[in-house]
């Protein structure tokens, strides 16, 4: 059974930094690619930065340069750095696990950030 978890939201003031945290079990983690979306109220949920199993990145234009996907394979653990947070970076934040045209999600940790 996959299980994703998130972690590491939380409430920030404009300019500053959290790292989410998304572990992983039930799965092979190292084979699959892993995503990171969001999702304000009121808005479709839109991707916000993906890894390859390779460790190849890509990035919504709205956070590059500010944000960071990175990942960990022993420890089954993928991450978003964020940076210079903006208010229009609140939303809830979800973590995607792809692999063999299955998708899961874990259940999202919410990022407030207060301008």
């Amino acid at each position: 059974q996959v299980q994703l978890v998130e972690s590491g939201g939380g409430l920030v003031q404009a300019g500053g930094s959290l790292r989410l945290s998304c572990a992983a079990s039930g799965m092979i983690f190292r084979l699959s690619a892993m995503a990171w979306y969001r999702q304000a109220p009121g808005k479709q949920r839109e991707l916000v930065a993906h890894i390859t199993s390779g460790g190849g990145t890509d990035y919504a234009d709205s956070v590059k340069g500010r944000f960071t996907i990175s990942r960990d394979n022993p420890k089954n653990t993928v991450y978003l750095q964020m940076n210079s947070l903006k208010a229009e970076d609140t939303a809830a934040y979800y973590c995607k696990s792809e692999f063999s045209h299955r998708n899961y999600w874990g259940q999202g940790t919410q990022v407030t950030v207060s301008s």
